[in-house]
């Protein structure tokens, strides 16, 4: 079989060394959208190497590419990542992550789940640094057709929205070229960038990294709900329920509640498609 339960969730982790500085954070915050406008103090935050803050989600572009890519080539894993879909995402912090850095980055397969037509593939990296663990990253990994090797179907997370109107609706606009730009953050996958491969993909167009959705609709929170304070933020999870393309804009429905902010993310010039669902920002 492609996927050998056993033996992948058997094998020892992958280890790596990973650094990162005020370069890599101001590239990665551009490329969710920030800077805009250029003098805003609340911009400076993401853009400006002395008042300079870390994003959570930058979590998940630190050793880019690594934990990921590591983990599907694991032992007893070998599929087609033409059938490969990021399906969910979360992090928990563990520390205020610095803006300057070098760690040692822990990637295994946490967790293989059978849901008949399908597998998921739950890719968990573990990072620290000499101070102690930083951040905790699963990546849940959908693998179309490779089902039916007789494991457990996992559980089903969904998060019930409240219902109320939102505390706060916020719209983010993807600029045309932030594929272009984000993609320096380590994603190189062509499907964000070149019209020929989207469209054998088929799409019309490249579409937004779902990462990049990720980061955006956190930055949101950080800056609406949370007081532009990043250290508030104890775990962040979604699930990718669409796509988005460049040019268009998210809308970010937040409701506040004890200790979370539970977000639903749409596209709005597409009436509301969902892009993504399940969305829970914890805080202190």
């Amino acid at each position: 079989m492609p996927i050998d339960a056993a033996k992948a969730l058997a094998a020892d982790p992958r280890l790596g060394d990973i650094g990162w500085d005020h370069k890599d954070i101001q590239l990665y915050h551009l490329g969710l959208g920030a800077g805009r406008p250029a003098t805003d103090p609340d911009e400076l935050r993401y853009t400006l190497e002395s008042k300079l803050h870390v994003l959570p989600s930058f979590a998940t572009v630190a050793g880019a590419g690594m934990a990921m890519m590591g983990g599907l080539a694991a032992p007893g894993i070998d599929i087609n990542l033409a059938h490969v879909l990021h399906g969910g995402q979360s992090i928990e912090l563990h520390r205020t992550i610095p803006v300057k850095g070098r760690a040692t980055s822990t990637a295994r397969v946490a967790a293989l789940y059978d849901k008949g037509k399908a597998a998921v593939v739950v890719l968990r990296t573990e990072v620290a640094d000499a101070d102690g663990p930083l951040w905790t990253s699963d990546a849940q990994i959908f693998v179309r057709g490779e089902g039916g090797f007789g494991g457990e179907r996992g559980p089903s997370v969904r998060e019930e929205l409240p219902e109320r109107a939102p505390d706060r609706v916020e719209e983010r606009r993807i600029r045309e070229d932030q594929a272009l730009l984000y993609r320096l953050s380590g994603d190189w996958n062509p499907l964000h960038a070149d019209p020929e491969f989207a469209k054998t993909a088929g799409f019309d167009q490249p579409i937004l990294h779902g990462l990049c959705s990720y980061g955006m609709t956190l930055k949101a929170v950080v800056d609406t709900a949370l007081g532009g304070d990043v250290s508030r933020v104890r775990a962040y999870r979604t699930r990718f329920a669409g796509i988005v393309f460049p040019g268009e804009t998210l809308r970010i429905r937040m409701w506040q509640e004890p200790g979370r902010v539970l977000v639903s993310v749409t596209a709005v010039e597409r009436d509301d498609a969902p892009v993504l669902a399940d969305t829970v920002v914890e805080h202190a």
